[in-house]
């Protein structure tokens, strides 16, 4: 068992490993990391942008990392199946906790995010971010792309977030037209998945487009290897809305489409990412007010464990299978 009594999102003294204790109680960090702001030696940084002023239907995702990190504790006891690891064995990870803005000053927001975002990644860690809305992946796209360049989007969602706009607005629909007209991702390396909606005046801007219905039609390997021969060696950002599973499986959204993906869809095609590089990853569009029995929290806590799991395993962790 543990050896300290407890609370290991404050009182661990390691930043590598898992510290047991009970699921029902102690701080509720993300998978009882850390929560620290000292980056030195840190591979992965965990955020929370509480942000839901830019939702077009339900609000309420500026619950969505407390409700994340919630849930995750469920999981946080390690090694994780099917990866047989424990990713924490191999990554140094902290909970770097959430992005403070100016509610009264939503036109702000933006740029305290992606400066929020960039004190993160300017010092090499690479950064995983749990919204909010959608909106946020904009500004946290530009602090990537201020590091590593245009970037490769990789897109679960159940919308497209093209629609066509007039300029400067605060949208959780209308982003990626502007990082694609902005030159921070580029659309010929970038694939969507899941879709299932369309907006007039959409264009498809040379994105890469895996409809809801070709994904049911596909396996989780064929989806994979579309992502990979759409990508290639760009440098990728993953961005994963929980609005692309089936209401079924996360109710707890703003705007649910039926015939979404399911939970081991998404899974199973995360898990065989394994030749995409990427830099950072986002979760977003859990809205508490809407979930039931924690389904939609615990789904994005797991996509994310599974992310970080997929990062461990690029940097060279395996598991051993169980003794017959």
């Amino acid at each position: 068992m543990t050896s300290i009594p407890g609370d290991s999102a404050f009182r661990r003294k390691n930043l590598k490993g898992t510290e047991l204790e009970a699921t029902y109680a102690g701080a509720l960090s993300y998978m009882r990391r850390k929560y620290s702001r000292d980056l030195k030696g840190v591979d992965i940084a965990i955020t929370g942008i509480p942000f839901d002023q830019a939702v077009s239907n339900r609000p309420g995702t500026r619950f969505g990392p407390e409700a994340i990190r919630k849930a995750s504790v469920e999981h946080a006891w390690g090694p994780y199946w099917p990866w047989m690891f424990d990713p924490f064995d191999t990554l140094a990870a902290v909970d770097y906790g959430d992005c403070f803005y100016d509610w009264g000053r939503k036109d702000l927001a933006p740029d305290v995010i992606m400066q929020h975002a960039l004190s993160v990644i300017e010092q090499g860690t690479e950064l995983v971010s749990l919204g909010g809305d959608h909106f946020v992946t904009y500004p946290l796209l530009k602090a990537h792309a201020k590091v590593h360049g245009p970037l490769a989007l990789v897109h679960f969602d159940a919308h497209r977030d093209v629609e066509p706009d007039d300029g400067d607005r605060i949208d959780h629909g209308t982003m990626f037209n502007y990082a694609v007209k902005e030159g921070i991702i580029d659309p010929k390396k970038s694939i969507q998945i899941g879709i299932r909606t369309t907006f007039h005046g959409e264009q498809t801007f040379g994105f890469k487009i895996l409809y809801s219905d070709q994904v049911h039609e596909m396996s989780p390997a064929e989806v994979a290897a579309e992502v990979a021969k759409t990508v290639g060696k760009q440098k990728a950002y993953l961005t994963f809305d929980i609005d692309c599973l089936d209401p079924a499986f996360a109710p707890g959204t703003g705007t649910p489409v039926p015939g979404g993906l399911s939970s081991h869809q998404a899974l199973s095609i995360i898990r065989k990412l394994k030749d995409v590089n990427f830099v950072g990853m986002d979760l977003v569009e859990v809205s508490p007010p809407y979930d039931h029995a924690e389904i939609t929290a615990l789904a994005g806590a797991t996509i994310v464990l599974d992310y970080l799991c997929l990062r461990a395993w690029q940097k060279g962790a395996r598991g051993e299978p169980l003794p017959e």
